[in-house]
This record gives C-alpha cells, sequence and structure tokens, in this order.
C-alpha cells in the first residue's frame, strides 16, 4: 500500500487543480485529495479554469479530456499558448489514438483512463510534484 503524504508534508500549498464538467468526479477526486493532504481547487468547465487569475502555484491539472465547450486539448492548447506551464494529468473514459497523441503533444505527463483506482492517481500526482522539486 502506498504511503500518502501527509498535510505537514505538503504545507497546504501543493495545490492539485480539478477541471471535470462532472460534479460527483470532482467532489470524489477533491475528497481523496484532501484526505492525502493536497490543497484541491474545483472548475467545472475549461473556460472557468482558464478564467482563473491564481494560476501561478498550481502544482499539477486534473483534466478531463471531454467536456462540453473547452475540451481538455482545447485547454491544454491555450495553457501552451499563454505559456503556462505544469503537469498535466489527463483523464477520460473514452481514449482514441488522436486524443491521446494529442494530450502528449501538449505536454501531459501521464493519462488516466476512467475509472481509475485512486492509489494509482495519487501515484502519478506524488511522481509529479517530486520531478518538479
Amino acid at each position: 500500500m502506498m504511503e500518502r503524504p501527509t498535510a505537514a508534508a505538503n504545507q497546504h500549498s501543493t495545490i492539485v487543480c480539478i477541471v471535470d464538467d462532472d460534479a460527483s468526479v470532482r467532489k470524489s477526486l477533491s475528497n481523496l485529495l484532501r484526505s492525502a493532504g493536497y490543497h484541491a481547487q474545483l472548475f467545472a468547465s475549461g473556460d472557468a479554469f482558464l478564467a482563473d487569475d491564481n494560476l501561478e502555484d498550481i502544482a499539477c491539472l486534473l483534466l478531463d479530456l471531454h467536456m462540453p465547450g473547452l475540451s481538455g486539448i482545447d485547454v491544454m492548447r491555450e495553457l501552451s499558448r499563454r505559456a503556462r506551464q505544469f503537469p498535466v494529468i489527463c483523464m477520460s473514459a473514452h481514449w482514441d489514438e488522436a486524443t491521446l497523441a494529442q494530450s502528449f503533444h501538449y505536454q501531459a505527463v501521464h493519462c488516466l483512463y476512467k475509472p481509475f483506482d485512486e492509489e494509482a492517481l495519487l501515484k502519478a500526482i506524488e511522481s509529479v510534484i517530486h520531478s518538479e522539486n
């Protein structure tokens, strides 16, 4: 079993943003991340995320690829255009090769197929955060 980071270890400064149009996914991921000591910021759409003025301190972005309005790929494309760089973990219940290739083109560091194992997600986040330090 993977050891989960404590809130003290993360100092509440480790911000993980969750962008997913499904409220139940946002809530369950938020609860999981908070129990692991991360600060979760939730967004119901790519537009809402991109409109946020506080994108500076993000340690990691959990991004659903298939959403109404801006897709996850659209969000990553806009982040690239704005030269915003932070690790992106893509999530989707529907993968195809073109979407997978695009996600890696825009610097996704992991792609997880929904539903995914909670431990796999936490391990992916932890690997991203440790590689940034």
